[in-house]
């Protein structure tokens, strides 16, 4: 029994460590219910030349702490073609404040995606907040970054490497990023089951 018990625990990490997406992989679609009401897919984003997706949630210190960097890359970038996807992977059974109504409380102006289908998974987020920066390369996208926002998970006039926005304007610029990836630091995403 033990020992079908460890080939099952095997085969279930090793599907799950090949389902984590890395730099250069074609990036999951994904078609999830945002705060307005309505379905977002990651499709709907093919006239921008990238998207930084960005798992968290609301009752996370570290992504409270993110809260304002998140909305200000928003702001800078969106209109560069690189608008921010936000999703929250944690059911709320674990913490009430995940739930879809705190979500649609936030009013933030990008998307804010409830994802009960187990998105994060697909791109192996772990932490929120954790980011994905995703790049246009024909009709698809590409994973070109993944990690952290930048170097101060709390603070933020503490940062000294904005790790995110050196890896946009590289590939803005036609170059490869200093840091391919980065460690994701905050709180582990609690999904739905």
């Amino acid at each position: 029994m033990k020992t079908i018990y460890l080939t099952l625990l095997f085969i279930a990490s090793s599907f799950y460590a090949f389902s984590q997406v890395q730099v250069g992989d074609k990036a999951p679609d994904f078609e999830l219910l945002n705060t307005d009401g309505k379905t977002v897919s990651l499709s709907d984003f093919k006239k921008q030349d990238g998207v930084i997706v960005i798992f968290t949630c609301n009752h996370c210190p570290y992504a409270k702490f993110y809260e304002k960097r998140i909305i200000d890359l928003d702001k800078k970038y969106k209109s560069q073609k690189y608008p921010v996807v936000a999703i929250n992977s944690n059911d709320s059974t674990n913490y009430k404040t995940d739930g879809y109504s705190f979500m649609v409380e936030k009013n933030y102006k990008f998307p804010y995606l409830l994802d009960n289908k187990g998105v994060y998974a697909k791109y192996g987020a772990t932490k929120t907040p954790h980011v994905f920066l995703l790049k246009k390369t024909g009709k698809d996208f590409e994973i070109a970054y993944i990690g952290s926002i930048d170097d101060s998970p709390q603070d933020a006039n503490e940062v000294k490497e904005k790790y995110l926005e050196l890896a946009i304007e590289a590939i803005k610029n036609g170059e490869k990023p200093k840091y391919a990836s980065t460690k994701a630091i905050g709180c582990g995403i609690k999904p739905f089951k």
